[in-house]
């Protein structure tokens, strides 16, 4: 196979695997208002709950990292994503909240390593081609977020129970691991580091990855808290709480799938700083106005605007001088997802002591906070 059809092969193969775990992830959504009620959960104890999803994730990044540099991202991505096909169908199994935040546990370190895993397959591929393509990746982990998000819901409409269709999920997630997987690229090709070990992100690293924990905190608070915000909130169905989020995830794959054009014309600080403004208003909407309508519209908006500032960072942090790829993408992603997995634990204590739409409103107010920190920045 010539260089040029293998760096091709293993680009749709990462595009694959970012759908994966865009599928994983969102499949939760629409199981929280379950749990919440099944369980007998207030705000402030799902959101302890939700936490060991994030502690997951955020062990296990660093560690990833290690392990990249060691054994390559391909292997590594197979394995985590095998662990999150297999725990999404335990998640509907728990019968306390104690069972249900091990299988979170055990699921958000899998989402956490193949987080690392597939975005440091993604700057490598990258660099390969030599252009901005990072926004493609992320593109389709959004479409697995409209997949995943209301894909569940819609099997358990048309009558299959709620683990079934988990099960049903789970099983496309498997296939599509194991048939892609080899068309990654190896470990040979990937920039190493003798000698690396764990440590805390600092300098370029730390910087990146506060901007990357509120970015994902908006995120990882329409995960979350969208389909309880709807149902309780704005009285949805319980069948159609998903839709805020698929809503979000739809508006995000799209300027995703277009991004990388975006970004070429307005270059990246520009992108981050109307980026994040825009989000940051659709935040505000959707919890000041009191429409069901209005909702859906200001999560359209977040996903609009936040959609490339993620690729903009992600590919910065893929760049900084001395430091292979998997290491700083660790370290950013560390922080970051402490915002997305961890972030809403501290949504649901707020929201016990004020309201939830005064959590959420908080977030809007964060993403504004980064418009004007990064905006002087190239």
């Amino acid at each position: 196979m010539s260089e040029q059809l293998k760096v091709s092969a293993a680009r749709r193969a990462t595009l694959l695997i970012f759908l994966v775990c865009g599928i994983g992830l969102s499949s939760w959504a629409p199981m929280v208002p379950f749990a919440k009620i099944r369980l007998g959960l207030n705000e402030a104890d799902l959101g302890v709950v939700l936490l060991s999803l994030g502690a997951g994730a955020i062990i296990t990044m660093p560690l990833s990292g290690v392990l990249i540099n060691k054994y390559g991202s391909r292997i590594i991505a197979l394995v985590a994503a095998l662990v999150i096909a297999l725990l999404l169908p335990l998640l509907l199994l728990a019968t306390s909240a104690v069972q249900l935040a091990v299988a979170l546990f055990i699921f958000g370190a899998g989402i956490g390593t193949v987080d690392v895993a597939m975005n440091a397959q993604a700057v490598l591929v990258q660099e390969k081609y030599g252009t901005h393509i990072m926004s493609s990746f992320h593109g389709l982990f959004s479409v697995g977020g409209l997949l995943g998000s209301i894909g569940l819901g819609f099997l358990i409409k048309a009558g299959l129970s709620p683990t079934v269709a988990a099960v049903s999920i789970s099983a496309l997630l498997v296939i599509i691991t194991v048939t892609q997987f080899k068309k990654l690229l190896p470990h040979s090709d990937e920039a190493k580091m003798e000698g690396t070990s764990l440590a805390l992100p600092k300098g370029p690293v730390l910087f990146l990855g506060v901007m990357c924990f509120i970015i994902f905190l908006a995120e990882g608070s329409l995960l979350d808290w969208s389909a309880v915000f709807l149902q309780f909130s704005r009285n949805f169905d319980p069948s159609l709480s998903g839709v805020g989020y698929a809503a979000f995830s739809v508006a995000m794959a799209i300027m995703r799938l277009t991004g990388d054009g975006i970004i070429h014309r307005l270059g990246p600080a520009k992108v981050v700083l109307y980026g994040t403004l825009l989000a940051g208003t659709g935040f505000l909407i959707a919890v000041t106005l009191p429409w069901a309508a209005a909702a859906l519209v200001g999560f359209v908006l977040v996903g609009l605007g936040a959609a490339n500032v993620v690729p903009v960072f992600f590919t910065a942090a893929g760049r900084i001088p001395n430091i292979p790829p998997s290491i700083a993408l660790s370290g950013v992603t560390i922080l970051g997802y402490s915002g997305q997995l961890a972030g809403p634990a501290l949504i649901g204590i707020i929201a016990e002591f004020t309201s939830l739409s005064i959590a959420l409103g908080l977030v809007g107010f964060l993403l504004f906070v980064v418009a004007f920190t990064y905006r002087h920045r190239d």
